[in-house]
């Protein structure tokens, strides 16, 4: 084969293999819904595999663990769902139906202390403190977010059957682990299909503590604020805006942020002065600080092991991609990421730097 003629077979080598990885990433966007399904799933199951091997080393079979670990989760879930559901639906939709008459009491407050401080007549004043844009641009923020993340998943069979997908595929996962496994690793070649095989485990239980610690940290988040809420005067809404303040809490950085909003416009409008405001600014204050020095220490810990850097951007691009749910699954699988860089990249490099055995790296 001449010189040319090499050329040429390398051009379109070059050429087949981009066009290929062009469709695969066509169909893999095609396919982000159920991407999206599978990767909750995944993550759910390393959550829930920690108690089905807990079981396992009491006798249990294995089927019979995950029956017993899932059908707990069911009823758990089921059972707040009756206590609280209700109650937590009905105070949402009666926040939603006053939503224009607080919109309405806060402009009027705003206009009231222009006035106490002799600014009615500022042109910066509708620019600066403007309750209905600002109302606006939260409740069309919301639906955008809303939309997109149903957007996903409608496609397949619908939200609720795609909880549905979710639950059987983890437990599908959980219960066939070790066979899923090997089977994964032997697509590599050695030695990186032993090096994967011994750090599927670390992997998985950094992903799953991290659920889990983040799930028990935003209900007692929840919790104090609509306990919180209470004692300051805003029952009529407490368990609503708490219920709101603990399910944003799942999305780092930006969840607490967003779940406070709603409480502090509720506080402004109900409030006959800024005091309600403050003392509700105060307690997100006290128990955002308590989450962050305190609950994340203990309950989550190290399980993420990345920069808060990396985690916020994970979590920015879990939104632009797999919207509110992405949010809350992307910090987990870049804590595996982060493991799998570390483990099979990072410390073998340090290890050849030091003249040692790539062996002396054990996961």
């Amino acid at each position: 084969m001449s010189e040319s003629d090499r050329r040429i077979s390398l051009t379109t080598d070059s050429l087949l293999l981009i066009v290929g990885l062009a469709l695969a990433l066509l169909m893999l966007w095609q396919l982000r819904g159920l991407i999206l399904i599978l990767m909750s799933a995944i993550v759910l199951a390393a959550s829930i595999a920690p108690i089905v091997n807990q079981l396992e080393a009491w006798r249990f079979p294995r089927w019979l663990g995950v029956l017993v670990a899932y059908g707990g989760l069911l009823a758990i879930l089921t059972g707040a769902s009756l206590l609280v559901g209700p109650l937590v639906i009905s105070q949402i939709e009666t926040l939603l139906r006053q939503l224009p008459n607080l919109v309405e009491r806060v402009e009027l407050l705003s206009i009231d202390i222009a006035e106490q401080l002799d600014l009615q007549d500022s042109p910066l004043l509708p620019q600066l403190v403007n309750p209905q844009e600002v109302a606006g641009w939260v409740i069309n923020t919301s639906q955008q977010l809303l939309r997109q993340s149903y957007g996903i998943t409608r496609g397949i069979v619908g939200g609720f059957f795609s909880v549905v997908l979710g639950l059987l595929l983890s437990s599908y996962l959980v219960a066939d682990s070790k066979t899923l496994g090997r089977g994964f690793v032997r697509l590599f070649a050695a030695p990186w299909d032993d090096r994967l095989a011994a750090l599927l485990g670390p992997v998985g239980q950094r992903m799953g503590a991290y659920i889990r610690g983040r799930v028990l940290v935003s209900l007692l988040l929840g919790i104090a604020i609509a306990l919180g809420l209470r004692a300051l005067g805003l029952g009529d809404y407490a368990i609503g805006l708490g219920a709101i303040a603990g399910f944003t809490n799942l999305i780092p950085f930006l969840g607490p942020f967003l779940g406070a909003i709603p409480a502090l416009f509720v506080a402004l409008a109900q409030g006959d002065s800024a005091w309600l405001f403050l003392w509700v600014l105060l307690l997100f204050v006290i128990i955002q600080n308590l989450e962050s020095y305190v609950l994340d220490p203990l309950l989550v810990g190290a399980a993420v092991g990345i920069h808060p850097l990396y985690q916020l951007l994970a979590v920015l691009g879990g939104v632009q991609l797999l919207g509110i749910v992405g949010a809350v699954i992307a910090p987990p699988w870049i804590a595996g990421a982060a493991l799998l860089l570390e483990r099979l990249y990072l410390q073998p490099k340090d290890l050849a730097k030091q003249g040692l055995p790539p062996e002396a790296n054990q996961p």
